[in-house]
């Protein structure tokens, strides 16, 4: 059977513990996910910093159904009355509901190390190159005439110009006239986005390309 390093409640060593469980092991899931997903930076981060805060609210609420109740309350109040964020903003709203339940159950000092510990993993994480997205992710938005078979148009031009590529969305405009498709895409290194670009409007009529980064939502 396993024991809890918290039985007996929460003092210096156990919270040691479970804070540097929590930091090992958040490392080991965004760095599995980097290496199996595509992903952004503010993501890999989240994934990072997440179990020092989750556990932190588990230790809080240490088999209080009254503190459980209120705690999933509040989450749900954030997660329903609050504009959708990317995964940075989300995870700083967590951890600030975090420390405020921590104080709000008594544990000052426990409080006063989470907030220094986390803050300290976030400044690390964003000065250094952790998360890194190396891979060159862009999307692109390709106009085309309603009378063109897109189908297989522009292959040659992305198996010249680009690692990978996946037609993601369709969808009309200009009154159902064109269609806009949306790719998603790997450029090749060393590959210019205005040699790609034209290539595309040779075969699209010169109708409008763009090239724009993935955002976080969109790599998730």
């Amino acid at each position: 059977m396993f024991n809890s390093v918290i039985n007996g409640g929460l003092d210096i060593k156990s919270a040691f513990i479970c804070i540097i469980t929590s930091i090992v092991l958040g490392l080991i899931i965004s760095i599995v996910y980097m290496k199996s997903s595509r992903y952004s930076k503010n993501f890999v981060i989240t994934l990072a910093v997440l179990p020092i805060l989750v556990s932190t609210v588990m230790i809080m609420v240490n088999g209080n159904l009254g503190t459980g109740i209120a705690i999933a309350g509040a989450f749900s109040l954030v997660r329903f009355r609050s504009m959708p964020g990317n995964s940075k903003e989300i995870m700083s709203v967590f951890f600030a509901m975090t420390i405020g339940i921590t104080i709000g159950a008594g544990y000052i000092v426990f409080a006063s190390i989470i907030t220094i510990v986390v803050s300290l993993m976030i400044i690390i994480f964003y000065l250094t190159n952790f998360g890194e997205n190396k891979n060159n992710y862009k999307t692109s938005d390709i106009i085309v005439p309603e009378s063109l078979d897109y189908d297989d148009v522009f292959e040659e031009i992305f198996n010249k110009y680009t690692n990978r590529y996946e037609l993601v969305k369709i969808k009309t405009t200009n009154l159902d006239s064109l269609y806009e498709l949306r790719y998603d895409i790997t450029l090749k290194d060393g590959v210019k986005e205005k040699e790609f670009i034209d290539s595309i409007r040779v075969r699209n009529g010169n109708l409008k390309v763009s090239i724009h980064k993935a955002k976080d939502e969109e790599i998730l």
